[in-house]
């Protein structure tokens, strides 16, 4: 994260966020603003586009007894 004071700097300031680092923006040394990057959107080209990509235990729907106790379901 780099810090950055106020004097001209927006240009340099976006470039480096641009490029996905966090500026954090102080004045008389004191911190007032921090410039974060975007998040990217997703692309999803439809139903099905994570296939392959997700995978879940094969005993993912089972819950343990020690749990089921906790939550008074057995």
């Amino acid at each position: 994260m780099l810090r950055a004071s106020y004097g001209g700097h927006f240009s340099r300031i976006l470039e480096q966020v641009a490029t996905g680092e966090e500026v954090v923006i102080s004045k008389a040394g004191e911190p007032v603003a921090k410039v974060v990057p975007l998040r990217p959107k997703v692309r999803r080209t439809g139903r099905g586009s994570l296939k392959g990509r997700i995978h879940l235990a094969a005993d993912f729907d089972e819950l343990p007894d020690e749990i089921a106790g906790a939550f008074g379901m057995q």
